[in-house]
């Protein structure tokens, strides 16, 4: 089956990927559209994934202040000046300062997480959990760990303009995109009142 231009664009124009890409994931899936995107997300993620070890020395620090009440200062960082310069890349530093404004995270990854407070949060989920098998338990507390990480850690938490998607997933996708790696390296949030 013939991949006509216009499919290639419209898969381009949706995913961010190169033409060249675009044509290969089409060619790859058959022409069907959605395989395509799940092609090019899975080539991305692995690309990613490659790209993780690079050095980030670039980048910028964003600021988004809501109604003068909260004000927050995110530092994401990338590998060139380039990429820190382009419209795609300032516009998830201002999503990542809104999204620390609307959810108050307390850290950025999960890794950050002080070891006493993921014990502490291990027993509670243990305690509610008495009295089920010791398997069950473990799972159970497995489960409850993710959830907290949702709550307090920037990068698990759902995205504020695409709950369907978290911030790493947000974050990877740009690695993709952009073609370079892309750390969010911290952020402090200011509340009126509350600091």
């Amino acid at each position: 089956m013939p991949i006509s231009v216009e499919d290639i664009k419209k898969l381009r124009d949706q995913t961010g990927a190169g033409m060249m890409k675009a044509k290969e994931a089409l060619e790859t899936s058959g022409g069907d559209f959605e395989k395509a995107v799940t092609w090019l997300r899975e080539k991305g993620e692995a690309s990613a994934a490659k790209r993780a070890e690079r050095e980030v020395r670039a980048g910028l620090i964003s600021a988004y202040v809501h109604g003068g009440r909260i004000g927050v200062l995110v530092e994401v960082n990338c590998e060139t000046d380039f990429v820190a310069r382009t419209e795609e890349f300032k516009e998830f530093a201002r999503d990542i300062a809104m999204q620390v404004a609307a959810t108050s995270p307390e850290y950025v990854r999960p890794e950050e997480v002080p070891a006493e407070i993921i014990k502490k949060e291990q027993a509670i989920y243990r305690k509610e959990a008495a009295g089920k098998p010791e398997a069950v338990i473990e799972k159970i507390v497995e489960g409850k760990l993710a959830k907290y990480y949702e709550q307090v850690c920037l990068t698990q938490q759902p995205f504020v303009k695409d709950p369907d998607v978290s911030v790493a997933q947000l974050t990877t996708s740009l690695i993709a995109k952009l073609g370079e790696n892309i750390v969010i390296r911290g952020f402090k949030r200011l509340e009126l009142g509350a600091n």
